[in-house]
């Protein structure tokens, strides 16, 4: 990919060609992050709305976005076409990965309060190496298979690990990392158990690789596409949890399971929350019934396809808004954001951990969020002309993996 503009629109820009309507969708996601870190509680009513739809969608978006990514970057070969050698094709994958699971380890050490979800990057993009040198068609046959079979491997294989009705959700610790025993658990909190682990969270990514295959944006009728599919499958998602839930009975019996599995969670203000929020990042292994239900973080099939839909639709409408000038520049500061969102990821997460740990409320909120978009937009108006303009974080990264000549 070139880093040419598409006529009069800033539709592309920086000198590796990147989209910068994605990064302003990445740092949309940057902002919902923050919304579910530092804001108050998602309470469905009046501003609160905004972060009902930022709860679980957030890291939702970032993965599926790593995807696109992914296959914005391989455009231009096809995907059987890698380099020669070992070294070449793995070493700066290997030395990412390794990277990023160091961050995560070391900001989970800290406890900044979150979940940090950096190790759980790190296995997916080299669980994804593979996936990247599939045909289109074949990838998008998988991604589609992937969205029930991870939540059902989650629901079945959680009790032959003893998480059939609690005990799921944590982060690895560097730690907890010590002997045989800590190594197989915080190898099985990242392919299953974890917040965000594999087999719930890998889906997002090949669906973002497969729309990335699918869709060159650079087309006006390919982002309008976008638009519409992931519409239509947010509604699908969402919309046939709701029905299965509220008309065909669903939730009470869901109730009922609950109240003879998951008897702590009754007299709670949601029993049905209260039981997803102890399995963070799996399906609890109780019911089938689990597996109808939409909820943040329930990591069901109808959630994952209502998750990647809302996605996908925002990918869509962020590149035909940045087709004018006056979209283009509405998005920039965000897009600044979302070039170097690994550099606000890790500050936000030493923040949290320091001077503004435990904070919750629409002020914190606001400073966060004022701040990062301020200091990015700042940044790469200072190293505009610099390989740093993506970040100090992003810089370092890909100087560790492919050296000063490529960075």
């Amino acid at each position: 990919m070139t880093g040419t503009r598409t006529a009069g629109t800033g539709l592309w820009a920086g000198g590796g060609g990147r989209l910068a309507a994605v990064d302003a969708v990445r740092g949309l996601a940057v902002l919902g992050m923050f919304a579910v870190h530092v804001g108050p509680g998602p309470r469905p009513e009046g501003a609160g709305y905004l972060i009902v739809a930022a709860d679980g969608r957030a890291p939702a978006l970032f993965t599926l976005l790593a995807g696109f990514s992914l296959a914005l970057a391989q455009r231009g070969r096809a995907p059987a076409e890698q380099p020669d050698g070992w070294a070449r094709r793995y070493r700066p994958l290997v030395i990412r990965c390794a990277i990023l699971a160091g961050l995560g380890l070391l900001l989970a050490a800290l406890w900044p309060g979150i979940l940090v979800i950096l190790a759980f990057f790190a296995v997916y993009f080299l669980a994804a190496e593979p996936f990247t040198r599939l045909s289109t068609r074949v990838l998008t046959a998988v991604a589609g298979v992937s969205v029930a079979a991870g939540p059902l491997l989650s629901f079945l294989l959680g009790p032959v690990f003893g998480y059939e009705a609690s005990g799921r959700g944590a982060v690895p610790e560097l730690t907890a990392l010590t002997g045989w025993e800590g190594l197989a658990r915080g190898l099985c909190e990242l392919l299953l158990t974890g917040a965000y682990p594999l087999a719930t969270y890998f889906p997002y990514v090949l669906v973002g690789l497969a729309l990335g295959r699918l869709c060159d944006l650079r087309e006006r009728r390919a982002a309008r596409r976008m638009a519409v599919w992931g519409a239509a499958a947010a509604a699908a998602g969402y919309g046939t949890a709701w029905v299965g839930a509220h008309v065909l009975g669903g939730r009470e019996r869901l109730l009922d399971v609950i109240a003879a599995r998951h008897p702590e969670a009754l007299g709670t203000a949601d029993p049905v929350r209260e039981v997803l929020r102890g399995q963070f990042g799996a399906v609890p292994s109780t019911s089938w019934e689990w597996l109808l239900v939409a909820d943040p973080y329930s990591q069901t099939p109808l959630e994952t396809v209502g998750n990647a839909g809302v996605g996908c639709a925002l990918i869509g409408l962020f590149v035909l808004a940045a087709r004018g000038r006056a979209g283009a520049r509405l998005q920039r500061p965000l897009a600044a954001l979302g070039a170097m969102a690994l550099s606000a990821y890790v500050l936000h997460a030493l923040v949290l951990a320091g001077p503004a740990h435990g904070a919750a409320s629409w002020g914190a909120l606001a400073g966060f969020a004022g701040v990062a978009l301020a200091v990015a937009w700042a940044w790469q108006l200072h190293w505009a002309d610099s390989p740093l303009r993506r970040g100090p974080l992003e810089h370092l990264l890909r100087l560790a993996t492919r050296g000063r000549r490529a960075a």
